[in-house]
């Protein structure tokens, strides 16, 4: 029986545009406890602080990429904590030639870098995809930034609501909807394997656009295209492409 991903998805978890300053505050503080506090990812001394007018001190971390990012959260509904957040990052609008982190820290296969002026006004980066570890319970999935359990396979059992991995597929439909939204055309990733191989099981087309590396521990540099990714993704699994779309709403 088809498994209603939007309709699972919503009985734990709300998308949540961070949109405003206290929203987009919650992304950085979050951000701080995943790749600071819990992997270790980034310095400390790098981040900033806080004090809130109650006296409340925050740690965040924010980089020079977020002044031209999207971001979305992930709120877990019955506690209302923030479960996981990712950023979209876009073209920078004064220099469209202007690098993203991914072509700045991988190496990439000679001819697939896109270099195209007008292409690049298209262009993303998905990026800060983190997962708070109280929300990272299965075997497997603890010391991964993304949440995902190396073996992919554990989230296909029969009883595959349970282990459906509504975090990592909420947070991909958040980034595809950011994707659609702002009308880019392309975008870059570097993967955890492991993220790569859940999502290229529901028909997300991310191809591998050089070796894999280590940055923030073993990544593989991908590039997909909307036009090649969200009828491939309805064609294999029209769930998700639910999911994505909320059933077709957000690409009228």
């Amino acid at each position: 029986m088809a498994i209603d991903l939007l309709s699972a998805l919503d009985d734990y978890f709300e998308l949540v545009h961070a949109d405003t300053d206290a929203l987009r505050m919650q992304v950085y503080v979050l951000r701080y406890q995943v790749y600071v506090l819990e992997t270790g990812f980034e310095s400390e001394e790098e981040c900033e602080v806080f004090e809130a007018p109650d006296g409340a001190v925050f740690h965040y971390e924010r980089d020079e990429y977020d002044r031209r990012s999207d971001h979305f959260l992930l709120r877990h509904r019955r506690t209302g904590s923030y479960a996981a957040t990712a950023r979209l990052i876009l073209p920078d609008p004064d220099d469209p030639a202007s690098l993203f982190p991914m072509e700045a820290n991988c190496r990439l296969d000679d001819g697939k870098r896109i270099i195209d002026p007008e292409t690049r006004k298209r262009l993303s980066e998905i990026s800060r995809f983190a997962v708070s570890k109280d929300f990272k319970r299965r075997l497997g999935e603890s010391g991964t930034q993304a949440g995902v359990a190396d073996n992919v396979d554990v989230y296909f059992e029969p009883d595959e609501r349970r282990v459906l991995p509504h975090i990592s597929l909420g947070l991909f439909a958040a980034v595809m909807r950011m994707i659609y939204q702002h009308r880019l055309t392309h975008s870059y990733a570097v993967m955890e394997p492991a993220l790569h191989r859940l999502i290229g099981r529901f028909g997300v087309i991310f191809n591998p656009i050089g070796p894999q590396t280590e940055y923030h521990g073993k990544r593989i540099p991908c590039l997909g295209s909307v036009d090649e990714a969200l009828p491939n993704i309805k064609r294999v699994a029209p769930s998700v492409w639910d999911l994505i779309t909320e059933r077709g709403r957000l690409l009228v």
